[in-house]
């Protein structure tokens, strides 16, 4: 068995990194134990990665401030330029059914800007870490757009800017597994616009970012954390060369609603 590891002296990226991978192996011995229905498994993964993610950043990075979805909100944390917002599972149906389509979010927020982040996807083979200090090339996009939108609730904005841009949709679970398929070379677009909170999207935003992707609000506007109301609807994700035509159609799809 390894010894103890200096935690306390780790970059806030290798952090981070660090604690994705484990609690997606949490995620995957809960799941592989047997012992739970899909629905309880969802619900027993949430909250055992929750209390290993929170307990440990308390203890390496006591002095930051903390936001989880499944954790009773601190509003000291406003107050706090770093900020770690975390998401122990993103795609909690996709995770109970045994999908690969779900990740663990794990970001750190600097005065509200999405400054580093990582994100597991251990429903992977070998699972996958995708990290905003340790950016790898971005495959060029296909002549046919892919557009991920929800497998069980696509939005109608997105449905409409893909039929305009004649791109291919592609149905996939969590939000965190949407925005890393562009960076793996599986989608060239993210387009959500029904209902997200900073947890959803953080990790993911600052490692789209981080590769040289464009992430903004649906009105182009910078994504903006640890504030008061954590609800943050909506995201687009996607090369830099595709965000002003995607913005514009956003636009027209709205005004023709």
């Amino acid at each position: 068995m390894s010894g103890p590891i200096n935690a306390a002296a780790m970059s806030d990226g290798d952090l981070a990194s660090h604690l994705a991978q484990v609690a997606g192996q949490i995620l995957i011995d809960v799941r592989s134990s047997g012992l739970f229905s899909a629905k309880a498994l969802g619900k027993a993964g949430d909250q055992t990665a929750n209390q290993f993610l929170v307990h440990a950043l308390r203890e390496v990075r006591g002095d930051d401030g903390l936001l989880s979805e499944e954790e009773k909100d601190n509003p000291a944390r406003l107050d706090q330029s770093r900020v770690w917002i975390v998401d122990p599972v993103d795609g909690t149906r996709e995770y109970g059914e045994e999908r690969a389509d779900w990740a663990v979010h794990v970001g750190l927020a600097i005065d509200g800007e999405p400054v580093l982040g990582a994100v597991a996807l251990p429903g992977l083979d070998g699972g996958t870490v995708l990290r905003s200090d340790r950016p790898i090339p971005v495959p060029p996009a296909p002549d046919t757009l892919r557009m991920v939108v929800s497998r069980t609730r696509p939005a109608k904005e997105a449905v409409e800017v893909a039929e305009r841009l004649g791109a291919e949709l592609v149905p996939m679970g969590s939000a965190g597994a949407k925005a890393m398929a562009i960076i793996l070379g599986q989608a060239d677009i993210y387009l959500h616009s029904g209902g997200q909170y900073e947890w959803d999207s953080m990790a993911p935003a600052a490692v789209a970012l981080a590769h040289g992707l464009h992430a903004s609000r649906i009105d182009g506007s910078p994504l903006v954390y640890n504030q008061a109301d954590v609800y943050l609807p909506d995201l687009l994700v996607c090369r830099k060369e595709h965000a002003e035509q995607v913005l514009a159609l956003i636009g027209e799809v709205a005004q023709a609603a």
